[in-house]
């Protein structure tokens, strides 16, 4: 059951129009004039996740009624980056596919902005005058039930619909979205991912949790074992729990069924986590090539086998068991009304 997620038919019926690029702006200053009648959105939208989507398509109504712009202001680096070195959350999705999927929502205007510990001491007053109303001028903004704003968060509601009297925009509050008793965040799918919970992520996504990276040399074990496996390295994005996942591969637009890896290989003694998959059916080279892994499904734990033909034996299975889940794979279905 989903509540709090209202029906986007009426939005998704005026996008019918064929979609126009969105313009990204990758800072304050290159915006010369202010948008049309632009509504906007702020925050930091990691994995463009439901809740996120269903406060892009608030925006997009309202910016059509008033025959206006969407826009959506985000930040890179992310604050705590900035704020708390060393402290920052890992990614769900990387900076450039978080406007990918901004786009797809269809979204006017994306504005990048290079936060910086300069720009954590603008005022919450100064944040909305000078940039939100006299750059950009602002007719309308949606907001979280809990957005704070401006120098050391002193911003809040309150003070938005104030300044929203005082400079002539409106302000639409949106409550968190729920699905089946879980509120749907950044946070929560972080955990999910962490504790393996694929499926689960994916509901609260909209689409599976995926990891881009290029193909690096690796120790070519699986080659001796005669599963072949491609490795990517996981830097930036949340790593998912040790263990075995049915995959889906992107690989030059194509897509590829797989059984992934992650972890230390324990069989092995590796000391660095690292993600390995194997592409069923695949013949060719990968290395420094870049693919997108999605995962669908935990196998199992990452567990120590006695020996390489333990290892090989469980491997046959688990390719066996990788190929029966994704042949009968559905889409995800989308929220009901």
């Amino acid at each position: 059951m989903v509540k709090g997620l209202e029906c986007q038919a009426q939005f998704r019926a005026e996008s019918e129009v064929p979609k126009q690029e969105m313009k990204v702006y990758r800072d304050i200053a290159s915006i010369e004039k202010p948008f049309r009648n632009p509504v906007i959105t702020i925050g930091n939208f990691d994995g463009v996740h439901r809740g996120h989507r269903a406060l892009f398509q608030r925006v997009i109504g309202w910016a059509r009624k008033l025959k206006g712009e969407s826009v959506v202001m985000t930040f890179d680096p992310h604050p705590l980056q900035v704020l708390r070195p060393g402290n920052g959350p890992n990614f769900i999705t990387p900076y450039a596919r978080k406007l990918e999927l901004m786009e797809q929502e269809g979204i006017d205007v994306a504005i990048v902005v290079p936060f910086s510990q300069d720009f954590a001491r603008i005022s919450a007053h100064d944040f909305v005058k000078d940039l939100l109303v006299d750059r950009i001028g602002i007719r309308g903004i949606v907001v979280g039930y809990d957005y704070r704003f401006g120098r050391g968060r002193e911003g809040n509601i309150k003070m938005l619909r104030d300044l929203g009297i005082r400079y002539g925009f409106q302000v639409e509050m949106v409550s968190g979205i729920e699905l089946d008793g879980t509120v749907v965040s950044s946070t929560a799918i972080r955990h999910l991912i962490r504790d393996g919970r694929i499926q689960e992520a994916e509901t609260l996504l909209g689409r599976p949790y995926e990891i881009t990276g290029q193909v690096v040399k690796g120790r070519e074990r699986g080659r001796l074992l005669g599963f072949p496996t491609a490795n990517i390295r996981v830097e930036t994005q949340v790593p998912p729990k040790a263990g075995v996942y049915a995959v889906e591969v992107e690989l030059d637009g194509e897509i590829y069924w797989g059984a992934a890896n992650f972890g230390t290989n324990p069989t092995f003694g590796d000391p660095e986590p690292s993600l390995e998959v194997h592409l069923l059916d695949f013949q060719g080279d990968l290395y420094g090539k870049e693919l997108t892994v999605r995962f669908v499904a935990k196998l199992r734990d990452e567990q120590r086998f006695d020996g390489p033909e333990a290892l090989v034996d469980q491997i046959h299975k688990d390719v066996a068991e990788t190929r029966r889940i994704l042949a009968s794979r559905k889409p995800l279905a989308a929220a009901a009304c």
